[in-house]
């Protein structure tokens, strides 16, 4: 069985934001664009994504796209990277496989020492495709992108 995870990545900035999106972002540790994180897919959450579509895109994080992200942008207190020798450490014997456990519910990342909750991406290469400020269903960035997801998360890696 499979747990149904969402990557979410803040688009737009903080000038001009009604207080309650202000906490809803920080509530999710998306405290700067181009910030990503991995959430679980629940009613509050999926409440709190609603609220903050205007702000954020987000959909379903594959395996090989979770993996490469925990290898490539995570992070451990003290601004070090998340090493295979961390992960070995854990059980486990590649990034892949981390992910793996991580999507089929046996680890949560919250349960990995010293992960930083927050994945620091770069702009996407080549821009993005579409307007910042409109829904992804009107050709734009913004909100609900289902598996479209894991093409931008590559492009920001």
């Amino acid at each position: 069985m499979t747990k149904k995870l969402y990557a979410v990545i803040r688009l737009r900035g903080r000038v001009g934001l009604p207080p309650d999106v202000k906490f809803t972002l920080r509530l999710l540790n998306l405290t700067r664009r181009n910030h990503c994180t991995i959430v679980e897919a629940t009613p509050s959450i999926e409440g709190m994504l609603k609220k903050i579509s205007g702000y954020v895109t987000y959909g379903e994080v594959s395996e090989e796209v979770l993996a490469a992200l925990l290898e490539r942008r995570g992070r451990l207190r003290g601004d070090e990277h998340l090493t295979i020798d961390h992960i070995k450490k854990l059980g486990f014997e590649s990034f892949k496989d981390l992910a793996k456990a991580i999507l089929e519910g046996k680890v949560s990342l919250r349960n990995i020492p010293n992960l930083k909750p927050v994945f620091r991406l770069h702009p996407p290469s080549g821009g993005f495709k579409g307007a910042i400020k409109k829904p992804f269903e009107q050709r734009g960035e913004l909100g609900y992108r289902g598996s479209a997801i894991n093409e931008l998360l590559l492009r920001m890696i």
